[in-house]
């Protein structure tokens, strides 16, 4: 690639490289590899400017991604710190109560919003 492109690359925010202590550009394999990919999608007709919302949109989706999976681990380890608690209302003031199994609900002042249903050698044998 000309000296030129990668300056304007860089400056644009589409491939930023590390920098050496005299201010040289150092490119990694990774940098590389979003070298290309911008080169093919500017040579498909995409413009820089599109280029780079696609890959913030691209590093947004990688972001959103990481906290599902975060999420999903703590709800993980809140469904294992807490076996009984499975069935969940809503209490008068929106507050979430969860319930023991088998406690029926007083329609007037609670709704029952989520029960999870776990697949477990009791209930695959009564299905």
């Amino acid at each position: 690639m000309h000296p030129q492109t990668l300056r304007q690359y860089d400056r644009l925010g589409l491939v930023v490289p590390a920098r050496t202590q005299g201010g040289s550009r150092r490119y990694s394999t990774r940098h590389v590899e979003q070298l290309r990919e911008v080169s093919r999608l500017s040579g498909e007709g995409m413009s820089l400017p599109a280029i780079a919302r696609l890959i913030a949109l691209e590093e947004h989706v990688h972001a959103l991604t990481r906290r599902v999976t975060d999420l999903e681990r703590q709800l993980l380890a809140e469904r294992q710190s807490r076996p009984g608690a499975r069935v969940f209302a809503a209490g008068s003031a929106g507050s979430v109560v969860p319930l023991r199994h088998g406690v029926r609900v007083r329609r007037a002042t609670e709704v029952v919003l989520w029960r999870p249903r776990h697949p477990s050698p009791e209930s695959d044998a009564e299905d």
